[in-house]
């Protein structure tokens, strides 16, 4: 099991940071989400299948890319 925080810098209200919390959620292999507005971070932990590449590819497809 995986956990990275990625940089977003795209956060600036509590719509995205339930959007982001809720799309994720969803993805297969995620087992736990948390973003921060005030840190505009977003915390995944993950398994298989989710990769660092298929969390970024998915924050960039809802518009919140990750740096």
């Amino acid at each position: 099991m995986n956990t990275i925080v990625y940089s977003v810098p795209k956060i600036h209200c509590g719509h995205c940071t339930q959007t982001i919390e809720n799309e994720l959620a969803e993805m297969p292999g995620v087992e736990a989400v948390k973003a921060s507005l005030d840190e505009r971070k977003v915390m995944v932990r993950f398994s298989e299948p989710a990769t660092d590449d298929s969390v970024k590819a998915l924050l960039a497809e809802i518009n919140y890319p990750a740096e």
